[in-house]
C-alpha cells in the first residue's frame, strides 16, 4: 500500500515508523517531513495549501492511503478534498474536525448527548469576557475558541489573572471566541480510539505533562512528555470514559451527517464526580504517539486503512504488554523564542530495542544534525515496568547532547 503522510514533527515521525511495519506497506510519501520520516520514504516539499496540485501528486504516485497528524489540514478541509477524487484519508472532514477546531461546536456537541464536562460560557468579543469575568467575582480557565498549537488555553488562579489571560488570548488568530470555564480538580488522562464513523477501538491510555517546568509549573506547552499506559485507568474506568464521553460524540456526528473517521482524542479529567471531557482532539495527539504506537503489535496501516474506509477491524491490532515513557528535548529558548542550528549528538549510538528516538524540530545541516524548532526530540523508553521505561528513556536522553537541550527529569514520576 502507498501511503502519504501529512506533518512534520515527532507524531509524524513516530507514524511512519509504525507505518512502514506493516505487512500492506510499500511506499512511503512525507509532506514535508522531517530527517526521522526520510528514513521509511520520501520527504517532499510540497505546499499544502495547493490540494489540485497535492492531489495530482498522489495520484502519480499511486497514492492509496493519505494519512493526516497535524490538525490545521483537517480543519481546512484536505480531507474532503482527498475523498472528492477518491482517495481514501485516515483523519476526518472539515465539518467532523470541528470538534477540535472550535471548543464551542464540542461544548454544543457535548450538550446536546450530554457528555460530562465543565460549565462554560461563550463570548465574540474579549469586552463582554472580561465584563463577565469582574461580575463574577472569581477565577476561570480561559480558552481560545480555535486551533492554538496547544498553547490556547490559561488556567487562571485569580480575577486579574483571568482578566490577562483574556487580553492575551484574544490577541491571537485563534481568539476571535473566548470561552470561560469553570476549573475542575482531579488527574487528567488521555484517551485515543480509532474511529470508522461508528465504533471506538481506544488505545492505551496516557498522562501528558503539558507544563514546562518540574512539578509542573510555568506556561503550557505543545507537551513535555507522556506515559503510557495510565494503571488507575483501569478497563473498567476506559469503557466508561468511551461509552460515556466518546461515543455519544461519534453518535451525534453521525447523524448530523458529518460521521468521523479518523482518531478521536479525548483529554479526560478524573474528577471525584467521575470522568469529565477537557477538549476533544481530532487526531494523534504529540507526543502520545510517540508513546502510545510503541505499545501497539499488529497490522497497524491495515488498521488505519479499514477506519478510513469505515469498516474497522479491531483484531487488525493488539495491546502489547509494558510500558513506555516518553521525554522531550527542548532547544534553548523553548516555548517563547526556540534557537535553531544547534548540532546534535549522539542519537546513533542508541539501542532501539528499548528506546526509540523520535525527531520533531531537527534538520540535516552541513555538519550533520541540528535543531530545527521547539520541541527537538522525542525519546522514548520501553519496559515491563513504569520504572524501567523511565530509566531507559532518562539514560538516553542524557546521551543525546546539543547546546541549550534543557527537559523535564520527573515525567511519569508521582
Amino acid at each position: 500500500m502507498n501511503v502519504l503522510l501529512i506533518g512534520s514533527g515527532g507524531r509524524e515521525h513516530a507514524l511512519a515508523w509504525k507505518i512502514a511495519s506493516s505487512p500492506g506497506f510499500t511506499k512511503l510519501l512525507t509532506i514535508p517531513g522531517n530527517p526521522g520520516t526520510g528514513r521509511y520514504g520520501r520527504n517532499v516539499p510540497f505546499p499544502l495549501t495547493d490540494y489540485p496540485a497535492l492531489i495530482d501528486l498522489a495520484q502519480q504516485e499511486k497514492i492509496d492511503l493519505l494519512v493526516v497528524g497535524p490538525d490545521n489540514p483537517l480543519a481546512d478541509g484536505i480531507v474532503d478534498a482527498f475523498q472528492a477524487a477518491g482517495i481514501p484519508a485516515f483523519g476526518p472532514t472539515a465539518a467532523a474536525a470541528r470538534i477540535e477546531s472550535s471548543k464551542s461546536f464540542a461544548k454544543e456537541i457535548m450538550a446536546a448527548t450530554g457528555v460530562p464536562t465543565a460549565q462554560s460560557h461563550v463570548f465574540a468579543s474579549a469586552e463582554e469576557a472580561a465584563a463577565f469575568a469582574r461580575e463574577s467575582g472569581k477565577a476561570w480557565v480561559v480558552k481560545a475558541d480555535g486551533l492554538a498549537l496547544g498553547k490556547g488555553v490559561i488556567v487562571a488562579e485569580t480575577v486579574d489573572e483571568t482578566l490577562a489571560a483574556i487580553a492575551k488570548l484574544s490577541a491571537i488568530p485563534a481568539g476571535h471566541h473566548l470561552l470561560l470555564e469553570e476549573r475542575l480538580y482531579g488527574r487528567e488522562v488521555s484517551v485515543q480510539a480509532l474511529c470508522d464513523g461508528e465504533r471506538l477501538w481506544p488505545l492505551p491510555p496516557a498522562r501528558d505533562h503539558k507544563r514546562l517546568e518540574e512539578g509542573d509549573r510555568g506556561p503550557n506547552t505543545g507537551g513535555m512528555g507522556v506515559i503510557a499506559p495510565v494503571d488507575e485507568v483501569t478497563p473498567a474506568l476506559l469503557d466508561e470514559i468511551v461509552n460515556r464521553c466518546m461515543q455519544p460524540v461519534v453518535n451525534e456526528l453521525a447523524a448530523r451527517g458529518t460521521p468521523f473517521r479518523g482518531l478521536l482524542y479525548a483529554g479526560i479529567i478524573l474528577t471525584a464526580d467521575g470522568p469529565k471531557v477537557l477538549e476533544f482532539n481530532a487526531r494523534f495527539g504529540d507526543p502520545e504517539a510517540q508513546t502510545v504506537l510503541p505499545l501497539l503489535e499488529g497490522d497497524f496501516l491495515g488498521a488505519l486503512y479499514a477506519c478510513a474506509t469505515g469498516h474497522m477491524q479491531p483484531n487488525l491490532l493488539r495491546r502489547r504488554k509494558g510500558y513506555a515513557v516518553c521525554v522531550i528535548l527542548c532547544a534553548a529558548g523553548y516555548p517563547d523564542r526556540p534557537r535553531k542550528g544547534d548540532l546534535i549528538r549522539g542519537v546513533e549510538a542508541l539501542d532501539e530495542d528499548q528506546v526509540l528516538v523520535f525527531h520533531a524540530g531537527t534538520t540535516l545541516g552541513p555538519n550533520g544534525l541540528c535543531t530545527a524548532g521547539g520541541r527537538v526530540l522525542g525519546v522514548t523508553g520501553l519496559g515491563s515496568t513504569l520504572r524501567q521505561a523511565r530509566e531507559r528513556a532518562y539514560a538516553a536522553a542524557d546521551q543525546i547532547r546539543f547546546e541549550g537541550k534543557h527537559f523535564r527529569r520527573d515525567i511519569g514520576q508521582e
